[in-house]
């Protein structure tokens, strides 16, 4: 059972999302707070954690600062956003930190459980209008960088390739994962546990310096790092 925890600070949202987790058979709650510092005290305890979901707008911090002490603790952790907050600003900012996932509380779904396991699947769950300005300024930047990269290119500079770049191992599983297969089934075709893939996954993530799958895809392609065959 996947292991789930839960920051909220209003209690009637703490209530609905522990409730959510209760429900499924397939998470566990593993602890539900309402502060940075009792989301710090109870990592601090070093148990088995596997999905952190929390709220940007904490009573004595920031989910942000919560994200990135889960993550010191359990790089493996996967962690989802569910804020008021809608900006470009902390969007970006959660998505740095190691959010996979940011979905608006007025759109939050109805089973939020569901919505952690496809995370957990390999899916990058998003608001739309998240998405959209996620979009919006990863297009703008691609822009504002083109002239630059021009520059290098006629210096005959040169970007790694893939193989250079990325362990065999890596362009197979990143391979699989722009097809759009979820970590499951990755781990069946490759004959390795999930928690193997997921490692993987998290490794090329820090070498193409992205945080998710949509970014990954995206970079692996402009740069043709993706595996024509497996």
């Amino acid at each position: 059972m996947w292991q789930v925890l839960v920051v909220e600070d209003d209690n009637a949202m703490l209530e609905f999302f522990a409730s959510s987790v209760r429900n499924c058979p397939e998470l566990q709650l593993a602890a539900a707070v309402g502060s940075v510092t009792q989301a710090k005290d109870w990592l601090d305890q070093d148990l088995p954690l596997d999905v952190l979901l929390t709220d940007l707008g904490l009573p004595d911090g920031s989910g942000l600062e919560v994200i990135r002490y889960t993550l010191q603790k359990h790089p493996r952790c996967e962690p989802l956003v569910i804020s008021v907050f809608g900006d470009e600003v902390n969007v970006l900012a959660s998505i740095e930190a190691g959010a996979l996932g940011y979905i608006q509380k007025d759109t939050t779904p109805e089973d939020v459980a569901k919505t952690i396991l496809q995370m957990l699947d390999g899916e990058s769950p998003i608001s739309p209008m998240i998405a959209r300005r996620v979009l919006m300024k990863y297009r703008t930047d691609a822009e504002s960088q083109r002239p630059t990269q021009n520059l290098a290119s006629d210096a005959g500079q040169k970007l790694p390739t893939g193989k250079t770049l990325l362990s065999p191992r890596e362009q197979e599983v990143l391979t699989l994962v722009a097809r759009g297969f979820t970590h499951a089934e990755i781990a069946n075709l490759q004959g390795l546990s999930i928690h193997t893939i997921q490692s993987h996954i998290k490794n090329l993530y820090a070498k193409l310096a992205v945080h998710n799958k949509t970014e990954a895809v995206y970079e692996a392609t402009r740069h043709g790092f993706l595996m024509e065959k497996l």
